[in-house]
């Protein structure tokens, strides 16, 4: 049967905050569904909203949550374990940058902050299967990242070491989602080791094909690398379990490219913007999704560097509800359709 994708819904991690209705669970998911999201995306590491050890351990818990989901009138898409993914696979070089990330009692500790980050990411394979949900969304982190550029030359083998060991770290951690019925859809984000489809390729191959290994399909990171987002669909849907609906652009000039030249994000080339003002081609990308029998849901991220986070939530629901296509289940020449006749079809062929 023709299957339609869900939404909209809205990934929680950046309207969380300490004021209200930011603040809590039952407040914030009210505050979703009056602007007319179905679903929410919850950033499983904020205490604010979710308590994950508690959701891995307590299915009464769990029944909670989801009842003061309903009772707002949204249901849970998937749980987020971005931040503590990031963590699974720290280069040195960003061990400052990622405590911050970290719970004070293992920051300074790279060997206790990731093991702490995999034991995060267990419980959200738990708590994803308490809360009835067969997906959550995450980052692999990264061990190659800083070499990303070949100058200087990179030693041979140091990318297909790096991915051998992200492999090694990850695979343990599928086993425990697979154990539970449950994907991750890795977000393909520059920062992580993936960051294309190249990447993606070597990350499952290091994972032995894991079938929960799979794809948070996000646009925006493609369309400021200058990726085809469109084909990446034909190359990859059958691995895309999660899409996050987020705008970026790309204007180049005389002085900077790609790399946007070390500047903030207001003057880079390459930005993130609100549904509608970039140019991600969002009318070629649900029909794509719609051709491959995509069904789950849609989901705003929003990270806009000019627009305030509350006007691009707002006007984020009916973008997303207008670009979601009914899949039809009828062919547009039905009313010409006539019944088999093996004979009259050999005579057609003059056979």
């Amino acid at each position: 049967m023709p299957t339609t994708m869900k939404g909209p819904a809205i990934f929680l991690a950046q309207f969380a905050g300490d004021e209200a209705p930011f603040n809590s669970l039952p407040a914030i998911a009210a505050w979703a569904a009056g602007l007319g999201y179905e679903g929410i995306q919850i950033p499983s590491g904020d205490a604010r909203l979710f308590d994950l050890r508690r959701a891995a351990t307590s299915k009464d818990y769990c029944d909670e949550v989801n009842g003061i989901c309903a009772e707002a009138g949204v249901e849970i898409t998937e749980l987020s374990t971005h931040i503590q993914g990031q963590l699974v696979a720290v280069h040195p070089a960003y061990d400052a940058q990622f405590d911050s990330f970290a719970p004070e009692q293992v920051r300074g500790n790279p060997k206790a902050r990731q093991e702490w980050a995999v034991e995060q990411m267990l419980l959200g394979a738990k708590a994803s299967r308490n809360l009835g949900l067969d997906v959550s969304v995450s980052f692999t982190g990264a061990l190659a990242f800083p070499y990303l550029y070949p100058w200087p030359q990179r030693p041979a083998g140091l990318v297909e070491e790096a991915f051998a060991e992200l492999g090694r770290r990850w695979k343990l951690i599928l086993d425990a989602y697979e154990e539970q019925g449950v994907d991750i859809g890795f977000e393909i984000h520059p920062g992580e080791d993936v960051f294309d489809g190249a990447t993606f390729e070597m990350f499952l191959e290091a994972v032995g094909g894991h079938k929960r290994c799979a794809i948070n399909y996000d646009p925006s990171h493609f369309l400021l690398q200058q990726l085809d987002y469109l084909a990446f669909i034909d190359i990859y849907h059958e691995r895309i379990r999660a899409f996050h609906v987020k705008d970026a652009e790309f204007n180049p000039n005389g002085r900077q490219g790609v790399y946007s030249g070390y500047q903030g994000w207001i003057d880079r080339a390459g930005r993130f913007r609100s549904l509608g003002d970039g140019q991600v081609d969002f009318a070629g990308i649900f029909s794509k999704l719609a051709q491959y029998g995509y069904d789950r849901w849609a989901v705003l991220e929003w990270e806009c560097c000019l627009k305030h986070p509350e006007n691009g939530a707002a006007e984020g629901a009916p973008f997303i509800r207008d670009h979601i296509i009914r899949v039809t289940d009828k062919a547009f020449d039905d009313f010409a359709a006539s019944t088999t006749d093996r004979k009259l079809l050999r005579a057609m062929m003059g056979i």
